[in-house]
């Protein structure tokens, strides 16, 4: 292996973002929560959810923590169900 060590592949385009994707809809849906009510949660517009739903735009673990805390998810869980989704890394 070269000293600079592996490039980790780009996640926004990868089966396990759409899995994030789509797990982060189903949590907004199971909080009886429209994307409007959600960004207004979150005072953001409502593009922004639209966007990391739709895979446009991904999210950074501060703004993944944000958004579970406005619709009351443990942000562990939907963790360990991503994990299980893709069989990708350990989440305890």
């Amino acid at each position: 292996m070269d000293s600079r060590g592996r490039k980790l592949e780009k996640s926004v385009h990868s089966a396990a973002h759409a899995a994030l994707c789509e797990l982060m809809i189903q949590a907004r849906k199971q909080a009886h929560l429209t994307q409007h009510e959600l960004a207004t949660r979150l005072r953001k517009p409502q593009s922004f959810v639209a966007k990391y739903e739709g895979g446009e735009r991904r999210l950074d673990v501060i703004e993944l923590m944000a958004i579970c805390e406005a619709i009351q998810v443990n942000p562990l869980a939907l963790l360990r169900k991503l994990q299980k989704a893709t069989g990708q890394g350990l989440v305890r």
